[in-house]
């Protein structure tokens, strides 16, 4: 497990998250042309107030590589 810090809303917070995951974030974001700072702030936005904010990135990078490889 590795961490990521990251400013959110002018917050300092960090997320901890499988290699494989982090490697994964950063190749989306370099293909989106978007920090990965910014990629987490546009996740944060978006989950529910249950979810944890590690787990919502996880879920948005199976997500991101679902509809690349031509999923639903």
């Amino acid at each position: 497990m590795k961490k990521i810090s990251v400013s959110l809303s002018g917050h300092q917070t960090s997320i901890t998250l499988e290699p494989e995951f982090i490697d994964a974030l950063h190749a989306l974001a370099t293909r989106a042309g978007k920090p990965i700072a910014q990629i987490i702030n546009e996740i944060d936005a978006t989950r529910t107030p249950d979810t944890n904010l590690s787990s919502a990135v996880r879920v948005w990078v199976l997500n991101q590589m679902i509809l690349r490889i031509g999923g639903n």
